[in-house]
């Protein structure tokens, strides 16, 4: 029951995150139209309206991270149970920090330092995403050891390369070989893939804010809003959402 709430919960954030990003793409690619300033100013409004309900729907997602954090600590593996523990404990800090800042928005801590606490939340956030991206690297590296291991993927490598003669004296045979070996990987696997690439897009808006990797507000927009399509199709199909 617990677990089919904050599924429906997610759901309905997800659908307010990517409508979000959307807006804030469009608003970059029709910024400097003059006959659409009025169309941009109701596609502000419409992107304030989705960030002030997503944060109204993550108000229990603090919970949320602390029991999976609790959860994680048990996991038999010791890279990925500090990898997932320390993400999920800074994903709690970064929704404490995001309920502050909703509880602000409101007028009920009307003192609390807006940018400090916005810094504090992007750190957090950004935290997390690089422990997530280190269990996908960690994953996909077991699953090429275990598929390289594969007499039947050894056999398929050497016929890639023996019919690939020219390239492969050009190349790297090594070189390759490791990267058939990626894609096939990748490609039994798309759980992993998709989490992957969902991370890597999520990790350009922390980035972005810390002042770590400058870009702007288009390619921000266009990264939240494939992150939150990817996260919608894990949610619509669960064979596509890594475990752990």
């Amino acid at each position: 029951l617990v677990w089919l709430f904050w599924k429906t919960l997610l759901m309905n954030s997800l659908p307010f995150r990517a409508t979000q990003y959307a807006c804030a793409l469009l608003k970059y690619l029709l910024r400097n139209k003059a006959a659409r300033k009025e169309l941009v100013k109701k596609i502000h409004i419409l992107e304030s309206n989705m960030s002030a309900g997503r944060k109204l729907f993550r108000l229990g997602n603090t919970v949320s991270a602390i029991d999976a954090t609790k959860r994680t600590l048990h996991l038999s593996d010791p890279m990925l149970r500090f990898c997932l523990t320390v993400a999920n404990l800074n994903r709690a800090l970064y929704f404490i920090c995001d309920n502050a800042l909703w509880v602000r928005s409101i007028g009920l801590l009307p003192d609390l330092n807006k940018d400090r606490w916005s810094l504090h939340a992007s750190r957090y956030y950004f935290v997390s995403l690089v422990m997530n991206l280190t269990r996908d690297v960690y994953k996909i590296y077991n699953i090429m050891e275990r598929r390289a291991r594969d007499k039947r993927f050894q056999q398929k490598t050497n016929e890639h390369l023996n019919d690939n003669r020219d390239v492969a004296c050009v190349l790297v045979p090594k070189l390759n070989a490791f990267l058939l070996l990626l894609c096939e990987s990748l490609r039994a696997n798309p759980a992993v893939l998709l989490d992957t690439v969902k991370n890597l897009c999520d990790l350009f808006i922390p980035m972005d804010k810390l002042g770590i990797y400058r870009t702007n507000a288009g390619v921000v927009g266009f990264c939240g809003l494939m992150s939150s399509l990817l996260g919608i199709l894990s949610v619509l199909k669960p064979s596509l959402r890594i475990k752990p």
